[in-house]
Order: C-alpha cells, then sequence, then structure tokens
C-alpha cells in the first residue's frame, strides 16, 4: 500500500535539535558517544503544523539517529543504559566453563561450551562465559557453499565489540574470534592521501588521540568471486571524538578463519576524531559475479552523522566506498545519498548551506552488487513532505568505476528512487532511561526500520524488506524491483499471522534451478504484544522486568514480560503474505545488564538451493551464577539449516511459539 497524504501545509512550527525543544548544546567538552549515551543528544525531530480534515494538527516526525548497537555500547561504557553492562566486563564473577555438562543440559556439535546448544539449533559464538551477543549477519562463500561466515556485537571482553564466527561444514560446527583492530591506533593525519594512496581517508580529521579505540559495533560480512571474507565494524571512543570504519580481509583458503590486521592505512575506510563527525551503522557487499565487469570488488556503505561544534544535528548523509584490490585500498568516502525534488524535502533545514530536495536524513544502509557490475543501496529516510508524518525507504542505483589502488575509483550513484512507505505513526515508544525511543514493548528493546536487500542473480530482481506500523503493530513489508532497482514496487506485508509484533528482518534469495524464479526467503523476530501498545504512556513505556525489579503497578503494565521467538518465511515474488516456520524455542526479553538490546539486525544467507541459515539472537540459556554475572538469561548467537517453507500462506495465528 501507498500512504494517503490528504495534509495540506501550514508552516514548521518548531523545530527539536537535541533533547526536546531545547536550544542547542554549548560546547562542554564532552565527546558526541558520550552525550547521547547520556541523553544529552537525541535524535532530531521536524514538528510543524498541518490541517487535517479542516482541523489544525501539530505533527512531529522523528528523524533517523545513531543506531541501538553504536548508543548501547557507549552506555554500558558510562554505565548509563537501562542494564549496567559494566557487570559483563572481563572481572565479572564466575564464567561457566568449568561446571559439569551436565548442569548445563549438555548437547553435543560444538566446539566450545556444547552444552549450550539446544532445541536443535546451533549456538554460533563459543565463548564460555555468560556475556551477551547480539546483532547477526551471516553469508556464504560462492566457491565452498560449506563455508559459512557471520558477525555480531561481543561483550565478552567488556565493553561491546564486534565478533567474527566462521564454519567450514554448512554450519554444524563453529569457531570464532574477535576482529583485528585493537592494535589501530586513532590518527586521521595518517588518513590523509600519501603519493602511495592518494584517497582521502578522513572527512573532518582532527588530532589524533594515539590511542586504541574503545569500543565497536555494527558488524558485516561479505565473501566476493575468489572466496575472500571481508569483516566490518565501526569503531569509536566514548572519551574522546575518535571514530571510523575498516573492512578487512580474510584471505581465500583461510575460510573466515584469519582475518589481516589493521595498523594504519590499509582496510580503513575512514577515521575522525572531530565533534562535528560521527560514524555509524555499515554494511558491505562484494561482487561475487564471473559476468561483472567488477568481480571481486567490495564495497561498504555507512551513515556520517554531522553535527555543530556545539552538537546540533546538521544532517545524516549515506556514504559510501570500494575497493578493487581486496580492501588493501580504499576510495575516498562519498556522499551517496544524493538530492530528488520529488522525494526529499527540508534538506537544508538545519544547514541553509544545502539543497532544499538533498535527501540527508537517513540510516541504515545496505548494498548489494548486481551480476552487471552495478551497486544498489537501500536506506530509510525522514525527508518526506510537509503534512507526511511518516518516513520512506529510498534507493540508489550505482555504477562503480576506476581502482582504487590509484585514487581514480567511483560509484557514480544516481538520484534516488522510492522503494517504499516506512509508516511510523502510532509506533511505541519505550524509556530506556534518554527518553522515549522507538521499541518493541513486549520484549522492552530498541527497534528500528532499517531495509535489508537482496537479489536474484539471473534474472535482476530485488527484494528488500523492513518493518513498519501500517497495521497498528510492528509488521515486515516487501518491495520488489524488476529493472535494477531502477523503480520498485512495494509488495506487501510478508507475515501472515496478526497481534504480534514482527521486526528485525533479513531477507536472502534461493538458489533455484532455473534461476529465474522468484524464491524468497525472509527471517524476523516475532513478540508478544503488550496491552494498550499503540497508545504510549506519558514519558514512554518503562520496564517491568522482574530482573530488574519492576513490578506491572509500578510501571507500564506487561512491558519486559512478552515472549519470543524467531521466525523463517518463503514466497515466492510479490505473492505475499508467505508461509512460515518457527525455528527457535520460545524466549524470555533480555534483562539484567542486557536489558533494552538486542541489536539492530538479524540475518539470512540462502545456499545450496533452498538451504536456508537464518542467524538470530536469544536468551535460552540461563546464567547458572545469577545474579553475580549481571544477568539471568543470556544473550547467545544461534543458525540452524532449515529448508526453505513452499510459500503457501498459512492462516493467521497470535501464539508465539506455535509450530
Amino acid at each position: 500500500m501507498r500512504v494517503s497524504r490528504t495534509w495540506s501545509f501550514l508552516g514548521v512550527l518548531a523545530v527539536s535539535i537535541a533533547a526536546g525543544s531545547a536550544p542547542a548544546l554549548a560546547d562542554d567538552g564532552e565527546s558526541i558517544a558520550r552525550k547521547v549515551a547520556k541523553g544529552k543528544v537525541k535524535a532530531a525531530v521536524l514538528q510543524m503544523q498541518v490541517i487535517k480534515d479542516g482541523q489544525v494538527v501539530t505533527l512531529t516526525r522523528p528523524l533517523p539517529f545513531l543506531s541501538a548497537g553504536t548508543v548501547a555500547a557507549a552506555q554500558q561504557a558510562l554505565g548509563v543504559s537501562a542494564g549496567d553492562d559494566r557487570e559483563e566486563a572481563a572481572d565479572a564473577a564466575g564464567t561457566g566453563q568449568d561446571l559439569p555438562a551436565a548442569d548445563l543440559g549438555a548437547a553435543p556439535g560444538s566446539i566450545g561450551c556444547s552444552g549450550r546448544d539446544g532445541n536443535g539449533n546451533k549456538r554460533v559464538n563459543q565463548d564460555c562465559s555468560f556475556r551477551r551477543q547480539a546483532e547477526e549477519t551471516i553469508t556464504f562463500n560462492p566457491l565452498d557453499p560449506n563455508n559459512l561466515l557471520a558477525g555480531q556485537n561481543d561483550s565478552r571482553v567488556g565493553f561491546n565489540q564486534c565478533g567474527i564466527d566462521w564454519s567450514t561444514d554448512n554450519g554444524k560446527h563453529w569457531g570464532d574470534l574477535l576482529p583485528p583492530f585493537r592494535q589501530k591506533l586513532n590518527n586521521p593525519a595518517s588518513q590523509e592521501p600519501t603519493p602511495t594512496d592518494p584517497n582521502r581517508h578522513t572527512i573532518a580529521g582532527g588530532p589524533g588521540t594515539f590511542h586504541t579505540y574503545d569500543a565497536a559495533s555494527d558488524p558485516a560480512v561479505a565473501m566476493d568471486a575468489l572466496g575472500r571474507g571481508y569483516f566490518s565494524c565501526v569503531i569509536f571512543d566514548v572519551a574522546s571524538n575518535a571514530s571510523g570504519l575498516f573492512v578487512t580481509q580474510s584471505p581465500a583458503g583461510a575460510h573466515g578463519s584469519f582475518f589481516f590486521n589493521i595498523t594504519g592505512r590499509q582496510f580503513m575506510v575512514v577515521e575522525d576524531n572531530n565533534p562535528v563527525v560521527f560514524h555509524d551503522k555499515n554494511f558491505i557487499a562484494a561482487d561475487r559475479f564471473s559476468s561483472s565487469p567488477n568481480r571481486g570488488n567490495v564495497y561498504v556503505t555507512w551513515t556520517v552523522f554531522r553535527f555543530t561544534e556545539s552538537g546540533s544535528f546538521q544532517q545524516s548523509p549515506i556514504f559510501g566506498s570500494m575497493s578493487t584490490d581486496g580492501g588493501r585500498h580504499f576510495s575516498t568516502p562519498e556522499d551517496i545519498s544524493g538530492s530528488s525534488d520529488a522525494l526529499c524535502f527540508f534538506g537544508n533545514f538545519f544547514e541553509p548551506t544545502l539543497s532544499e530536495h538533498k535527501c540527508d536524513f537517513n540510516q541504515g544502509a545496505d548494498p548489494t552488487a548486481l551480476p552487471n557490475g552495478d551497486l544498489v543501496v537501500i536506506f530509510n529516510n525522514g525527508n518526506t513532505p510537509a503534512g507526511n508524518p511518516n518516513g520512506q525507504q529510498l534507493g540508489v542505483l550505482c555504477h562503480p568505476s576506476g581502482n582504487s589502488a590509484t585514487g581514480t575509483a567511483s560509484l557514480n550513484c544516481a538520484s534516488p528512487t522510492k522503494v517504499g512507505d516506512d509508516v511510523i505513526t502510532g509506533e511505541p515508544q519505550c524509556n530506556f532511561g534518554r527518553g522515549p525511543e522507538e521499541c518493541i514493548p513486549g520484549a522492552f528493546i530498541r527497534t528500528n526500520d532499517f531495509p535489508r536487500i537482496s537479489r536474484n542473480t539471473e534474472n535482476g530482481h530485488l527484494y528488500a524488506v523492513w518493518q513498519d506500523y501500517r497495521n497498528q503493530e510492528f509488521d515486515i513489508q516487501l518491495s520488489i524491483s524488476t529493472n535494477n532497482g531502477a523503480t520498485w514496487s512495494e509488495a506487501g506485508t510478508v507475515n501472515p499471522d496478526r497481534g504480534l509484533d514482527h521486526y528485525f528482518p533479513a531477507v536472502d534469495k534461493a538458489l533455484t534451478a532455473n534461476g529465474a524464479s522468484d524464491r524468497v526467503g525472509a527471517s524476523y523476530y516475532r513478540t508478544e504484544r503488550v496491552p494498550n501498545e499503540n497508545t504510549t504512556p506519558p514519558g514512554g513505556f518503562k520496564t517491568c522486568n522482574p530482573a530488574q525489579g519492576g513490578t506491572p503497578t509500578a510501571c507500564s503494565a506487561g512491558t519486559g514480560l512478552g515472549n519470543s521467538d524467531y521466525v523463517l518465511a518463503g514466497g515466492t515474488g510479490a505473492q505475499t503474505p508467505y508461509d512460515f516456520k518457527v525455528i527457535s524455542p520460545v524466549f524470555a526479553p533480555p534483562d539484567g545488564a542486557q536489558t533494552g538490546f538486542n541489536g539492530d539486525y538479524s540475518g539470512l544467507t540462502i545456499n545450496k538451493g533452498t538451504d536456508a541459515h537464518p542467524i538470530w539472537s536469544d536468551t535460552r540459556n540461563v546464567d547458572p551464577f545469577a545474579p553475580a554475572n549481571g544477568v539471568i538469561h543470556d544473550e547467545d548467537v544461534f543458525t540452524d539449516n532449515v529448508g526453505l517453507p513452499n510459500g503457501q500462506a498459512r492462516p493467521s495465528v497470535g501464539v508465539v511459539g506455535q509450530k
């Protein structure tokens, strides 16, 4: 469906840049990450007066903001989150590796701590601690489909980092490691152009901290046509404005078990230490097609948040960069989100020097490479016209060219097109200690409407999925392009069941025999809704999780008590809704030091025809050392090898965990 716009615009009433309608903050010397963690800097909103049905109505439209993974990592470093992840630091009491296997319900088939498998799923992270892993992504090696590469946020060593996982037997066994970026010292001056690398890998520069980075978030993985693996993460400090982005390589034959180290310019995409820039929410794609003139290229996209020196929001464009030599050299970062007279408005509201129609309120970019050498990037956008209270999903079609080693590489992206509507009206808001934010009240976690993308390698069809609130609950929406991303047709709602919240979708194309069939897989979470969820209470829903000491009479009734599960759906093209199967046990909301966070996304890859490998985190495992370790239910990452459902939609059901 398309959202009907029946409002008449009167004018902008007010604009909130920091907290509420407060003026811009004075420069107090604190970093952007620290201000965000404390709630001093919040998502900007546009507040405007319109006429609807003859009445003057005030509309407030929130704009995209820093991802939950980045905010959670910053908050845990300061101990100001809904939970306190300092309790999960390396000196927390107990780890569990010395417990008898019988005490943990032993199950065979996993490399480390095998007793924490269960319910038929495979545990991906192999640490023996009870510390959070969440926010997952996965892909397979086109030269060896048994080789899977995955990643997740990982708190095993204290503050949030990124973790890497690999399997060489189609997901039956997994190994894992932390990425080799901890030696990297922040030094933007070292990212200026040089004779051997004419690309510029810094945007605003600034003096280097010459300190290793505190935290990381937003893991992303890809594998190229040569069997090389890639892993990417954003890295940042809490006490300084240092932030950056890397994409490191696992050489062919390593199968993702080893990645090159990051020390100077090699494998660095961008690095800054400046209060006006913060890098966030990256995804990567690799060209794995024998037919492509760009075979072997790797691409990365991310959000660059721009602020004034005092911390006032200006814009959040999508940037992109590419490598033609396995990640050793990346092209100079370029703004690819573009402008559109028909789609984007208010682009110069916070920065008058910009175009009015610049598409610059963005987050959550996801790229995919095409067999003809092109690249398509989709992202969430808040530059909708006056009178529209909702957001939108946009996409750009790019024609990469040049050589990254010589400084001639460019993405050459066209103006954006509309992928679909992002209906946010009525979305619940929870208070995690920073004021109301978009959330799933039943699980009491932050959430977002970032889109995900996949493609059919033979017929050029593209598939985009995201969550929104058009049905007055969180449901998964699907849009399809049949012309390599030039235009999109919004198809409909993927999930057939109602009365639940569905969120954090992933999507992939099944590898059918003739290649022309539009067999599509989508995976996502489901959670029980709370009473009166469509009416957010003043100040936002608050946790009622017993592990946090809450009671239904002391906070928003039911919040933090909703059970969840993870679902795989399958169908054909636009023939929504899709058939689905539940692939996880029912699990409780994150609690204790993990309250409020389950990442920003989950993952899915389909190899060997219709063999689907969804990846997600859940809280099925109980920490035997609670409360000393800060949690009752630990967040671990799981996957499975599941046949894709055949596409016949099932009758609506509303019971989490029903098979």
